[in-house]
C-alpha cells in the first residue's frame, strides 16, 4: 500500500520523501479524529462556543453573622470573677471592612455586591460615637469580657469570568472578608480565668 501511495504521488507531480508518507497508525488515528466536529479555528481544535458575553463579576459564595470588633481603647473589657460590669464606649472611632486579597477596587465591587446579595446596611466604614453603656452580671467564679463593634457578617467571595468557550465560569480568585453593618453593640462572653 505504502508503495502505490508514493507512486500515485509521484505521478501527480508531488515529490515526497519517505518520511512524509503517513503510517497505518497515524491514519488510524487521523480517521478517529475525523469523526470530532468541525472547528471554527484555523488549526486549533476549538470546542463549540455559546453566546454569552465575556464578562469579569464577583459572588459571595457565604455569610455568617460575625461580630466586627472595634480595636481602639474604651471598647474591649474584662472584669471578675463575679460581680457585675458596668462599661460604655468612652472613644469614637471607625470600624472598617476587611478584604483579604483585594485591591481597594475589588474591596469597593465586594462591599456592592454584599449590600445587595446579604444585607443593605453593609459599609466600608461605620462610625461609632461616645456613650453606648451597657450593664452585665458576671456568674460567680467566671471573668466576663465585653468588646464593641458591628453586628455585621464574615463572608467568603469569588471573582469569575466567563470560560473561554463561553459556557461556563472559571473562578480567577477567591478570598474572604469580614464587613460591618450600621448595627452596633457589646459582645459578651465568660471565662475561667
Amino acid at each position: 500500500m505504502t508503495a502505490l501511495a508514493t507512486s500515485a504521488i509521484a505521478d501527480s507531480g508531488t515529490d515526497l520523501s519517505p518520511v512524509d508518507i503517513p503510517t497505518d497508525e497515524s491514519i488510524a488515528a487521523e480517521d478517529a479524529l475525523a469523526v470530532l466536529p468541525e472547528s471554527s479555528g484555523e488549526g486549533n481544535a476549538d470546542p463549540p462556543r455559546c453566546d454569552n458575553p465575556y464578562k469579569e463579576w464577583y459572588e459571595i459564595t457565604s455569610k455568617k453573622a460575625y461580630h466586627v470588633p472595634s480595636w481602639w481603647n474604651g471598647t474591649k473589657f474584662k472584669d471578675g470573677p463575679g460581680g457585675t460590669m458596668v462599661v460604655k464606649v468612652e472613644k469614637a472611632g471607625k470600624i472598617s471592612a476587611e478584604i483579604s486579597g483585594g485591591i481597594e477596587t475589588e474591596a469597593k465591587a465586594i462591599i456592592a455586591k454584599a449590600k445587595v446579595k446579604v444585607d443593605v446596611k453593609i459599609g466600608a466604614e461605620i462610625g461609632v460615637t461616645v456613650g453606648h453603656e451597657y450593664r452585665r452580671d458576671i456568674a460567680r467564679g467566671k471573668y466576663g469580657h465585653l468588646q464593641y463593634g458591628s453586628w455585621g457578617y464574615q463572608i467568603t467571595r469569588a471573582k469569575y469570568a466567563t470560560s473561554a468557550d463561553r459556557c461556563g465560569k472559571t473562578r480567577l480568585k477567591s478570598g474572604s472578608g469580614k464587613l460591618p453593618t450600621t448595627e452596633t453593640g457589646w459582645r459578651y462572653w465568660e471565662t475561667s480565668s
